[in-house]
């Protein structure tokens, strides 16, 4: 089947109900999308297909096929952080790592769809994205730092 990945398409040969997720991992080689719980309930997997966040660990690859699929590798352009990732970078969210290829993720699905979101829209949209760190004071500030890095763009 043919997957649109990163404005890239990919002819794969995958069993229609392999997840997206190891088809983007092991057959893509695109392992910016993490594995976490394989029961789409910690958010670690997250893409975007179209403009909405998706949990990828549980998302037959059968379903999505001809659809944009966009994985944390794709945001940059041009050699350009998506204004996301900058945000991510200048309110210091990052301990670890291992969730935030999902939280930005959501994130961007989030601006794309609220651009100037509350403390709640923010609650709300990550809810589902566990942080082992704890670090959701911080990625609460980069959302709103990236709302308004997005404002001036």
């Amino acid at each position: 089947m043919k997957l649109n990945v990163n404005g890239t398409t990919h002819e794969v040969s995958a069993p229609d109900d392999m997840p997206l997720l190891w088809v983007l991992r092991d057959l893509l080689g695109l392992t910016g999308t993490k594995y976490g719980c394989g029961m789409a309930q910690c958010g670690a997997c997250t893409v975007l297909v179209g403009d909405d966040a998706v949990r990828s660990c549980t998302l037959p690859v059968s379903a999505v096929a001809d659809q944009r699929i966009t994985t944390i590798e794709g945001l940059a352009q041009n050699q350009k952080l998506h204004v996301v990732q900058q945000a991510w970078i200048d309110a210091d969210v990052v301990q670890c790592g291992y969730c935030q290829s999902g939280q930005v993720m959501t994130t961007v699905a989030l601006l794309r769809a609220t651009p100037k979101p509350t403390d709640a829209d923010i609650d709300a949209a990550l809810a589902g994205n566990i942080c082992r760190c704890g670090t959701y004071q911080r990625i609460r500030a980069a959302v709103h730092l990236a709302a308004k890095s997005g404002e001036k763009s």
